[in-house]
């Protein structure tokens, strides 16, 4: 039974390292293609990214290739496609509309949020103004004190109320 589980276990590694070996290259439209096959001979040795055994060959630029040989040589001479050339070949055009129109629902839900700020600040600085105002003809203000009594402003509570009312109206007013 033992010897069983052993036989079993190395069919397994073996099949497991068989579904490794795998290839990966880049085809002519510049999308990476996935197979347990090589590459057709049509594909040029820097397309291949992975060879089977985890093998992974990374593209190398064409001057750093002085002893090349003649496959290589012939790549280098063919015009090479442009990198936004292959990244615009496979693209989705539905995914490209919803990615417009997602930035253009959040570039609106910028400008409402925009829109509503500038409002704000409109409105405060309209009841600044008031609040100047009414500070400047000089007529008795009274306010509510933390204990719940009514208390009249005197001169210091009436210039640093003056003074926090110009604040708003230096920031909000422009």
């Amino acid at each position: 039974m033992k010897m069983l589980k052993n036989l079993f276990a190395l069919g397994l590694l073996c099949v497991c390292t068989l579904a490794a070996a795998q290839w990966q290259w880049l085809d002519k439209d510049g999308r990476k293609v996935f197979s347990d096959r090589a590459p057709p001979p049509d594909i040029l040795e820097k397309n291949i990214l992975k060879r089977p055994g985890g093998k992974v060959t990374p593209p190398t630029a064409p001057a750093a290739q002085e002893g090349a040989s003649s496959t290589d040589q012939t790549a280098a001479a063919s015009p090479a496609v442009p990198a936004s050339a292959a990244k615009g070949v496979g693209v989705d055009k539905e995914l490209e509309a919803k990615k417009k129109q997602a930035a253009d629902a959040e570039a609106a839900k910028r400008k409402a949020e925009e829109e509503k700020i500038v409002k704000a600040k409109i409105e405060n600085c309209a009841r600044a103004k008031q609040a100047k105002a009414g500070l400047d003809s000089g007529i008795r203000i009274s306010r509510v004190n933390g204990a719940g009594e009514r208390e009249v402003m005197d001169e210091t509570a009436r210039a640093a109320e003056a003074k926090r009312i110009q604040a708003i109206m230096d920031t909000d007013c422009k």
